[in-house]
């Protein structure tokens, strides 16, 4: 059921996003530098391109550098965890040598039984 709702959202959302760009086909100039400075540099770089690009572009860029801006602030967690995990996996060895070596029955079959599985 939740499925089908997460359909149809996908496809408000869709919907919303075509009736937004044909709102905005209104083609505008994109300059990659102000005039005056185009001008003394004698380059300018300059795109007509309709306005929907134009916001579609500043809506990925900016969940892109929000992406890339908590992935980064998160590091110092990841590395953390990273470290407490060998140190988890590191302990769980010793403890099955020890295992291993001390608790084991005497009838082999039963020590075959309970022998810890190799990681």
């Amino acid at each position: 059921m939740s499925r089908y709702f997460r359909y149809a959202w996908l496809i408000a959302l869709a919907l919303a996003c075509l009736i937004v760009a044909m709102a905005n086909r209104t083609a505008v100039v994109l300059s990659l530098l102000p005039d005056d400075l185009a001008a003394l540099l004698n380059w300018q770089a300059r795109a007509e391109v309709p306005l929907f690009m134009v916001l579609a572009l500043g809506v990925f860029l900016g969940l892109a550098l929000g992406f890339v801006w908590e992935w980064l602030r998160e590091h110092k967690h990841r590395k953390v965890a990273r470290v407490q995990s060998r140190a988890v996996s590191k302990l769980e060895r010793e403890l099955a040598a020890m295992k291993d070596q001390t608790s084991l029955p005497e009838d082999p079959v039963l020590a075959l039984l309970e022998k810890p599985k190799a990681r």
